[in-house]
Protein backbone atom coordinates (compact mmCIF):
# COMPACT_ATOMS: atom_id res chain seq x y z
CA UNK A 1 0.00 0.00 0.00
CA UNK A 2 1.49 3.61 -0.77
CA UNK A 3 2.15 6.04 1.86
CA UNK A 4 -1.08 8.28 2.89
CA UNK A 5 0.07 12.24 2.44
CA UNK A 6 -1.88 13.44 5.45
CA UNK A 7 -2.32 17.61 5.71
CA UNK A 8 -1.91 20.14 9.19
CA UNK A 9 -3.27 23.09 8.79
CA UNK A 10 -1.76 26.32 10.73
CA UNK A 11 -3.54 28.33 13.53
CA UNK A 12 -6.85 29.87 13.26
CA UNK A 13 -7.39 27.71 10.14
CA UNK A 14 -8.54 24.96 9.45
CA UNK A 15 -8.66 21.76 6.62
CA UNK A 16 -10.39 23.41 4.23
CA UNK A 17 -7.73 25.69 3.18
CA UNK A 18 -6.09 22.65 1.54
CA UNK A 19 -8.98 22.31 -0.85
CA UNK A 20 -7.14 24.04 -3.56
CA UNK A 21 -4.72 21.55 -3.62
CA UNK A 22 -5.85 18.03 -2.48
CA UNK A 23 -6.73 16.44 -5.59
CA UNK A 24 -3.95 18.02 -7.61
CA UNK A 25 -1.25 16.41 -5.32
CA UNK A 26 -3.29 13.53 -4.78
CA UNK A 27 -3.13 13.11 -8.91
CA UNK A 28 0.21 14.40 -9.52
CA UNK A 29 1.41 11.71 -6.11
CA UNK A 30 -0.18 8.89 -7.34
CA UNK A 31 -1.25 8.46 -3.32
CA UNK A 32 -4.06 9.16 -0.92
CA UNK A 33 -4.19 12.25 0.26
CA UNK A 34 -6.42 13.24 3.60
CA UNK A 35 -6.48 16.87 5.09
CA UNK A 36 -7.05 16.90 8.98
CA UNK A 37 -8.45 19.54 11.37
CA UNK A 38 -6.65 19.84 14.62
CA UNK A 39 -8.46 19.73 17.90
CA UNK A 40 -10.57 23.25 18.19
CA UNK A 41 -10.22 23.80 14.72
CA UNK A 42 -13.31 23.49 11.97
CA UNK A 43 -15.56 22.11 14.42
CA UNK A 44 -13.02 19.42 15.85
CA UNK A 45 -13.51 18.32 19.28
CA UNK A 46 -11.07 19.99 22.27
CA UNK A 47 -8.92 17.44 23.65
CA UNK A 48 -10.57 16.24 27.30
CA UNK A 49 -7.07 17.40 28.81
CA UNK A 50 -5.15 20.18 28.83
CA UNK A 51 -4.50 22.06 25.11
CA UNK A 52 -0.71 21.69 24.73
CA UNK A 53 1.17 19.90 21.80
CA UNK A 54 1.24 16.68 23.42
CA UNK A 55 -2.25 16.64 23.30
CA UNK A 56 -2.77 17.95 19.58
CA UNK A 57 -0.81 15.20 18.71
CA UNK A 58 -2.31 12.55 20.85
CA UNK A 59 -5.98 13.42 19.40
CA UNK A 60 -4.63 12.86 15.55
CA UNK A 61 -2.64 10.08 16.24
CA UNK A 62 -5.83 7.75 15.19
CA UNK A 63 -6.45 9.21 12.30
CA UNK A 64 -2.54 8.92 10.76
CA UNK A 65 -1.33 5.63 9.66
CA UNK A 66 2.09 4.04 9.78
CA UNK A 67 4.99 5.27 7.37
CA UNK A 68 2.54 8.19 6.33
CA UNK A 69 3.96 11.34 4.61
CA UNK A 70 3.30 14.30 7.08
CA UNK A 71 2.66 18.19 5.54
CA UNK A 72 2.20 20.53 8.41
CA UNK A 73 1.92 24.22 7.59
CA UNK A 74 2.69 26.86 10.14
CA UNK A 75 1.65 25.62 13.42
CA UNK A 76 1.09 22.36 11.84
CA UNK A 77 4.67 21.72 11.04
CA UNK A 78 5.51 22.20 14.84
CA UNK A 79 2.78 19.41 15.77
CA UNK A 80 3.95 17.48 12.48
CA UNK A 81 7.80 17.40 14.20
CA UNK A 82 6.52 16.32 17.42
CA UNK A 83 5.12 13.70 15.54
CA UNK A 84 7.64 12.24 13.83
CA UNK A 85 9.64 12.95 17.29
CA UNK A 86 7.23 10.74 19.50
CA UNK A 87 5.89 8.38 16.83
CA UNK A 88 8.15 7.87 14.26
CA UNK A 89 6.80 4.79 12.75
CA UNK A 90 4.37 7.23 11.81
CA UNK A 91 6.35 9.56 9.47
CA UNK A 92 8.08 8.62 6.50
CA UNK A 93 8.82 11.74 5.44
CA UNK A 94 8.13 14.96 7.11
CA UNK A 95 7.42 18.14 5.19
CA UNK A 96 7.56 21.93 6.50
CA UNK A 97 5.33 24.47 4.52
CA UNK A 98 6.57 28.04 5.75
CA UNK A 99 6.82 26.60 9.49
CA UNK A 100 9.37 26.66 11.96
CA UNK A 101 11.01 24.56 15.05
CA UNK A 102 11.28 27.66 17.37
CA UNK A 103 8.51 30.58 16.06
CA UNK A 104 9.84 33.29 18.93
CA UNK A 105 12.52 34.73 18.18
CA UNK A 106 15.88 34.82 20.03
CA UNK A 107 19.42 36.29 19.95
CA UNK A 108 20.68 33.21 18.02
CA UNK A 109 17.16 32.18 16.41
CA UNK A 110 14.89 33.81 13.66
CA UNK A 111 11.27 33.77 14.25
CA UNK A 112 8.24 36.22 15.10
CA UNK A 113 9.24 38.82 17.39
CA UNK A 114 7.76 38.06 21.08
CA UNK A 115 6.03 41.13 21.44
CA UNK A 116 4.21 40.61 17.88
CA UNK A 117 2.82 37.09 19.40
CA UNK A 118 1.76 38.71 22.76
CA UNK A 119 0.03 41.24 21.02
CA UNK A 120 -2.19 38.45 18.75
CA UNK A 121 -2.57 37.22 22.57
CA UNK A 122 -4.00 40.65 23.67
CA UNK A 123 -6.42 41.19 20.51
CA UNK A 124 -7.88 37.52 20.86
CA UNK A 125 -9.11 38.11 24.29
CA UNK A 126 -11.04 40.98 22.98
CA UNK A 127 -12.22 40.44 19.03
CA UNK A 128 -11.34 36.51 18.06
CA UNK A 129 -12.65 37.50 14.37
CA UNK A 130 -10.48 40.18 14.18
CA UNK A 131 -7.81 38.75 15.16
CA UNK A 132 -8.21 35.93 12.94
CA UNK A 133 -8.10 38.68 10.19
CA UNK A 134 -5.17 40.47 11.49
CA UNK A 135 -3.09 37.47 11.27
CA UNK A 136 -4.30 35.88 7.71
CA UNK A 137 -3.37 39.82 6.38
CA UNK A 138 0.04 39.29 7.98
CA UNK A 139 0.14 35.93 6.03
CA UNK A 140 -0.05 37.21 2.43
CA UNK A 141 2.37 40.93 3.58
CA UNK A 142 4.77 40.25 0.59
CA UNK A 143 2.87 38.21 -1.61
CA UNK A 144 2.42 39.69 -5.33
CA UNK A 145 -1.32 38.91 -4.97
CA UNK A 146 -1.82 39.31 -1.10
CA UNK A 147 -5.78 40.65 -1.45
CA UNK A 148 -6.53 37.48 -3.63
CA UNK A 149 -4.71 35.08 -1.65
CA UNK A 150 -6.41 36.56 1.82
CA UNK A 151 -10.11 36.49 0.05
CA UNK A 152 -9.16 33.14 -1.53
CA UNK A 153 -8.17 31.90 2.36
CA UNK A 154 -11.30 33.36 3.96
CA UNK A 155 -13.90 31.44 1.64
CA UNK A 156 -12.46 28.75 2.69
CA UNK A 157 -12.07 28.98 6.25
CA UNK A 158 -15.55 30.09 6.14
CA UNK A 159 -16.83 26.39 5.10
CA UNK A 160 -16.40 24.95 8.69
CA UNK A 161 -17.33 26.10 12.21
CA UNK A 162 -14.83 28.37 13.68
CA UNK A 163 -12.29 28.04 15.64
CA UNK A 164 -13.05 26.95 19.44
CA UNK A 165 -11.69 29.97 21.99
CA UNK A 166 -9.55 27.67 23.98
CA UNK A 167 -7.70 26.32 20.80
CA UNK A 168 -6.98 29.78 19.37
CA UNK A 169 -5.99 31.14 22.69
CA UNK A 170 -3.21 27.65 23.31
CA UNK A 171 -2.33 27.31 19.94
CA UNK A 172 -0.85 30.65 20.69
CA UNK A 173 0.84 29.54 23.58
CA UNK A 174 2.22 27.11 21.38
CA UNK A 175 3.63 29.12 18.92
CA UNK A 176 5.15 31.48 21.70
CA UNK A 177 7.23 28.79 23.80
CA UNK A 178 7.52 25.59 21.80
CA UNK A 179 11.36 24.76 21.02
CA UNK A 180 11.69 21.82 19.20
CA UNK A 181 15.38 22.40 17.90
CA UNK A 182 16.64 19.40 19.80
CA UNK A 183 13.89 16.88 18.60
CA UNK A 184 14.66 18.07 15.29
CA UNK A 185 18.34 17.55 15.17
CA UNK A 186 17.35 13.73 15.84
CA UNK A 187 14.99 12.96 13.37
CA UNK A 188 15.98 10.11 11.10
CA UNK A 189 13.53 10.43 8.67
CA UNK A 190 13.90 12.53 5.03
CA UNK A 191 12.74 16.10 6.00
CA UNK A 192 11.84 18.32 3.30
CA UNK A 193 10.80 22.56 3.63
CA UNK A 194 8.86 24.94 1.25
CA UNK A 195 8.97 28.47 2.24
CA UNK A 196 8.23 31.89 1.19
CA UNK A 197 11.32 34.50 0.62
CA UNK A 198 8.11 37.38 1.70
CA UNK A 199 7.02 35.42 4.61
CA UNK A 200 6.49 37.48 7.77
CA UNK A 201 6.43 35.22 10.18
CA UNK A 202 8.69 32.79 9.25
CA UNK A 203 12.14 34.21 7.76
CA UNK A 204 13.81 32.96 5.26
CA UNK A 205 17.15 32.83 6.70
CA UNK A 206 15.66 29.94 9.11
CA UNK A 207 16.38 27.26 6.44
CA UNK A 208 20.43 27.87 7.19
CA UNK A 209 19.89 27.07 10.70
CA UNK A 210 17.58 24.04 10.05
CA UNK A 211 19.72 22.70 7.53
CA UNK A 212 22.78 23.24 10.08
CA UNK A 213 20.86 21.25 12.72
CA UNK A 214 19.56 18.39 10.70
CA UNK A 215 21.79 17.26 7.59
CA UNK A 216 18.34 15.17 6.48
CA UNK A 217 16.50 18.40 5.89
CA UNK A 218 16.32 20.09 1.89
CA UNK A 219 14.48 22.63 1.14
CA UNK A 220 12.99 25.06 -1.29
CA UNK A 221 12.52 29.20 -1.26
CA UNK A 222 9.99 30.14 -3.67
CA UNK A 223 10.86 33.75 -4.11
CA UNK A 224 7.61 36.00 -4.20
CA UNK A 225 5.86 33.86 -2.58
CA UNK A 226 4.77 34.44 1.84
CA UNK A 227 3.42 32.63 4.47
CA UNK A 228 0.92 30.19 2.26
CA UNK A 229 3.30 29.47 -0.78
CA UNK A 230 0.52 26.30 -1.28
CA UNK A 231 -1.85 28.80 -2.01
CA UNK A 232 0.12 31.70 -4.22
CA UNK A 233 2.06 29.39 -5.98
CA UNK A 234 0.07 26.38 -6.19
CA UNK A 235 1.71 25.20 -8.87
CA UNK A 236 5.34 25.64 -7.85
CA UNK A 237 4.47 24.41 -4.91
CA UNK A 238 3.08 21.05 -6.38
CA UNK A 239 6.01 20.41 -8.91
CA UNK A 240 8.73 20.83 -6.10
CA UNK A 241 6.78 18.27 -3.51
CA UNK A 242 6.19 15.68 -6.45
CA UNK A 243 10.03 16.05 -7.23
CA UNK A 244 11.02 15.03 -3.49
CA UNK A 245 8.49 12.73 -2.80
Amino acid sequence: MQNEVVLLHGWGMNKQVWQLIETELAAELKRPVRALNLPGFGGEALPETHYDLDAIVESIDTFIQPNSIVIGWSLGGLVATRLAATRPDKVAHLVLVASNVQFCESDIWPGIKPDVLAQFKVQLAKDSRKTIERFLAIQAMGSEHAKADIKQIKALLLQAPEPAGTALSAGLDILQSTDLRHEFSKLTCPITGVFGRLDALVPAQVVDELSWLNGAFTHKILPKASHAPFISHRQEFITYLKSVL
